[in-house]
């Protein structure tokens, strides 16, 4: 366990990020202190945040609400169950209950559809809150067809999982089908965009974890949104470093979502991103933390006071520039000492 935590030298209002632990010690560790201190878990938070954000860009895309929608994650471990989490706190504010949200969840593990009576297979706290009753079906295409989602979402590092079949099954199951590869580096992806485009016939909205070329396909312009935790946690840090924000509820994470997919413009949509261009990475950064602010004054959960005026241009003055004006004149003359 981490007894470090107990004396450590900033005392609570020192942000601490979890990162790359394993299953069993992520949620046994974010479940003990996230409420007592100021931690988040960037592979289960973060990932899923960027991901929600995804999910509401692709919908902008297809048309569909979110309530009408089922969620087919391939991999059941700290990204797929964060994902799936924070995805059903977004059902709830469309109007579902917890329960219905999770009915809209499916998950797949190494052993097939997480269901309650999965013979031989003893599910966890996570995995038992998305199981469903039904029987056991082991294959991913077969799970497909039995499903029907409208997303498929990998994050299981299993590259190359999202074969031909399953692909054209989305397609066919689907008029838009939405398919995330979220696991990296490449190698570990799901499937390609290309694989993507083509088995779908240039149908499907796509987005990955590890970056894919600009495609083309039937004359059209392709080019893939990279979900990347980058989008997030910038602007996480900034209002709770900025604000004193003691502790982090997934709420600040929903709403770090919803404010990255508000940033995608209509051109984005045109060529299937659901993501912003990285190169405004500074402005997303800064609207996710004005809108992390506003939520933590509201609720009490800030502890710096006053609180400004004017949230957005406060946070401006306190973002790193990594600009230098010069110091010396671009262009100096050197004086001639003869004369």
């Amino acid at each position: 366990d981490i007894v470090f935590y107990e004396s450590i030298r900033f005392g609570k209002q020192c942000l601490i990020q979890f990162e790359d632990f394993a299953n069993h010690n992520a949620f046994r560790l974010l479940a003990k202190y996230r409420d007592t201190y100021c931690t988040f878990n960037d592979d289960i938070q973060g990932t899923a945040s960027v991901a929600v954000a995804g999910i509401l860009g692709a919908i902008k895309i297809t048309g569909k609400k979110l309530v009408d929608n089922r969620f087919l994650f391939y991999g059941a471990g700290e990204a797929s169950i964060g994902i799936a989490e924070l995805l059903s706190l977004a059902l709830t504010r469309e109007g579902l209950s917890q329960e219905e949200a999770r009915k809209k969840i499916f998950l797949v593990d190494s052993k097939g559809l997480i269901v309650k009576n999965r013979p031989g297979s003893k599910l966890n706290r996570e995995k038992k809150q998305f199981a469903h009753e039904h029987e056991p079906v082991t294959k991913l295409i077969d799970v497909v067809h039995t499903v029907k989602p409208s997303f498929l979402i990998g994050a299981a590092g299993q590259g190359a999982a999202f074969t031909s079949d399953v692909l054209e099954a989305m397609g066919s199951i689907n008029k838009r089908p939405v398919i995330f590869a979220l696991s990296n580096p490449t190698s570990k992806a799901e499937c390609t965009a290309r694989e993507a485009y083509e088995a779908t016939d240039g149908q499907c909205v796509f987005a990955s974890g590890s970056p894919f070329p600009r495609f083309e396909y039937n004359d059209k312009i392709f080019i893939p949104g990279q979900g990347n935790n980058s989008y997030i946690f910038p602007g996480v840090g900034l209002a709770i470093v900025t604000f004193g924000i003691r502790h982090i509820p997934d709420e600040l994470f929903y709403l770090a979502a919803k404010t990255l997919s508000e940033q995608v413009t209509e051109a984005d949509l045109s060529v299937g991103l659901v993501y912003p261009p990285i190169e405004k990475i500074r402005q997303v950064s800064r609207k996710i933390a004005v809108k992390i602010s506003e939520y933590a004054y509201d609720k009490n959960l800030a502890t710096v006071w006053p609180k400004p005026d004017n949230l957005d241009k406060f946070l401006f003055e306190k973002q790193y520039s990594v600009e230098y004006d010069d110091g010396l004149p671009p262009r100096w003359e050197k004086p001639n000492y003869s004369t």
